[in-house]
């Protein structure tokens, strides 16, 4: 038995790998900006499951989640970095705030719950941190500049805490699905005020008038929500999941018409070489 930590269990994903880890067995610490969101979680099985109000932007909350855990279950085995919302914009059209909130949930937030359970991660010397991304990051869709960025920092960072923390015992991995029947892209879904009509054939088809994804997504989140168990149960967590056959496809996409562009102007990408 191992106690997981999850940020964002009110719904959607977070609240479908919530159900699961209980329904495996381990403690688990249920999070959400409205505690009351997940407290029935709590009060179903009491003894294992711990209900804590956490909004990641804000440091007394990160602090107080973790020391909680600690306090009832010895520490965080598991940490997953899941709260996260979308946001849809033109990048002309994100409004600063917007987008600073949209760093401080995705990025910051997710940073500081990791600075808070490393060190007692560090001192078991074992450990497995999974920080939930998007195949946004692959594609960058139109609409969709900020969300993509705001996760890719956080892969940014993954990429070197991998790195970093093997040799100690602990795992990161990086989680990147593709569209799950959750309500991300339906209520979690926000966008900028400022609109114009510029974008209206590109940014503007992904606003939330105009998208008819929400209620048509192939994936599954109970089935995602297994398969993230069974990659941190698996001993050797990978560094990168994809989730979805659409994340695959895409994935595949993307990479092969990249490496089409860079074999088609590899002789200016060496041609930059000094002389010798």
């Amino acid at each position: 038995m191992s106690t997981w930590l999850i940020t964002g269990c009110s719904t959607g994903l977070g609240r479908a790998l919530a159900e699961a880890v209980i329904g495996a067995g381990h403690n688990t610490v249920v999070s959400a900006r409205d505690v009351a969101s997940v407290t029935d979680l709590a009060d179903a099985t009491p003894q294992r499951v711990l209900a804590v109000a956490l909004d990641v932007t804000k440091s007394e909350q990160v602090t107080s989640a973790v020391r909680q855990a600690q306090e009832r279950f010895g520490g965080v085995d598991v940490l997953v970095n899941n709260a996260g919302y979308g946001y849809r914009a033109a990048v002309e059209e994100g409004d600063d705030a917007d987008i600073r909130t949209l760093f401080e949930t995705h990025f910051f937030g997710a940073v500081e719950m990791i600075k808070a359970v490393l060190p007692g991660m560090r001192a078991r010397r074992s450990g497995a941190i999974v920080n939930i991304s998007s195949i946004g990051v692959q594609l960058t869709p139109v609409g969709s500049g900020y969300y993509s960025a705001a996760k890719a920092a956080l892969e940014g960072i993954s990429g070197a805490l991998h790195g970093e923390l093997a040799p100690l015992g602990i795992s990161v991995m990086v989680v990147e699905p593709g569209a799950f029947r959750t309500d991300f892209a339906g209520r979690s879904l926000t966008q900028s005020a400022t609109v114009i009509g510029d974008y209206a054939d590109t940014a503007g088809r992904r606003r939330k008038e105009n998208d008819t994804m929400h209620g048509t997504q192939p994936g599954d989140p109970e089935k995602a929500a297994a398969a993230i168990i069974a990659a941190v149960d698996s001993g050797e967590p990978p560094a990168f999941l994809l989730l979805g056959t659409d994340a695959l496809l895409a994935y595949r996409y993307i990479a092969d018409r990249r490496s089409t562009e860079i074999a088609a102007w590899e002789p200016l990408t060496t041609s930059t070489n000094l002389d010798s």
